[in-house]
């Protein structure tokens, strides 16, 4: 199970048709990346486009479709559960802009660097610059609490793939546009920051956004659990319900203080299978060498 939204065929036709009528006028997602900015993103994505955006359909049949809901519900989860948070700064959700209009896709997370643009995913959630990312997402909030940050380049390591040793590299940069005072997003929402991973054995506290198919709230969740190995992998392994598709991209955070909202990220959901088989296993790829290489190619 992809954590993240793939559009069945039937879908996809619905909405390049839906496409004909769209009001891109009001909010045009532009052609070329000198155009599009955070301004651009912010007319584009307006509270009721977010609101109304279409959510994405589970890749299985009905009959397999788990109960929306199900373990991310309560305020206080049961065991071996996420359960709903107000938030944090530093984490949310991308948005897509093109003709579909999709519903946040996956979670994303700003990291610390030199430039103080950058935002941390899965490189399977496939961030293009016809992306925004939104950290603190509030549904139907008329103002976004940290606003919205146009995708402006994507980094990912040429040996990712979707299979076998190859989703060891699931992980990607995404550097945003400084919004009109000149800020880089790290000045505005703080950043957790990157750290190499210490062992199989971690406790840590992952944050994300399941997408509105399976939670309609549109909330963020939290779980702190211990780490493992995946079996015959060079890859991390965590046990918590509730990540379903969406969640990719999650970072899973080592030494998080509830004070500051930050912590070190030592993993994010990605890795085999798109991050896992199902809502109650994740998986992470290991923060090594390849990594921080990226994370300096990107402008760390």
């Amino acid at each position: 199970m992809v954590k993240r939204f793939a559009l069945p065929l039937a879908c996809t036709l619905v909405l390049a048709a839906a496409a004909l009528w769209m009001p891109w006028a009001a909010g045009s997602p532009p052609d070329g990346r000198e155009s599009w900015t955070n301004q651009a993103a912010a007319r584009f994505w307006t509270p009721e486009r977010m609101a109304n955006a279409m959510p994405q359909t589970a890749p299985f049949g009905p009959e397999e479709l788990p109960t929306p809901n199900a373990n991310v519900s309560t305020t206080i989860a049961p065991a071996g559960a996420a359960r709903h948070i107000s938030g944090v700064p530093t984490v949310g959700v991308l948005f897509s802009v093109d003709d579909s209009a999709e519903a946040h896709f996956c979670s994303a997370s700003v990291v610390h660097s030199p430039s103080r643009s950058l935002v941390l995913t899965a490189a399977h959630c496939e961030a293009g610059t016809d992306v925004v990312f939104v950290p603190d997402y509030v549904k139907g909030a008329k103002t976004q609490p940290y606003g919205t940050w146009a995708v402006d380049q994507v980094f990912t390591d040429p040996r990712w793939d979707d299979f076998g040793t190859g989703s060891d590299y699931d992980f990607a940069f995404a550097r945003v546009k400084r919004n009109d005072q000149g800020k880089g997003i790290e000045d505005v929402t703080g950043a957790n920051v990157l750290a190499r991973t210490p062992g199989w054995t971690n406790k840590v506290t992952v944050i994300g956004y399941p997408g509105e198919a399976f939670d309609p709230t549109g909330r963020a969740i939290s779980c702190t659990t211990a780490t493992s190995r995946l079996s015959g992998m060079r890859q991390l392994q965590m046990d918590c319900g509730g990540y379903y598709d969406g969640t990719s991209g999650s970072p899973w955070l080592l030494d998080f203080d509830p004070k500051t909202r930050t912590g070190k990220v030592i993993g994010l959901v990605g890795g085999l299978d798109g991050g896992g088989p199902d809502d109650s296993v994740s998986y992470s790829p290991l923060f090594e060498d390849a990594l921080f290489a990226l994370y300096g190619t990107a402008g760390g």
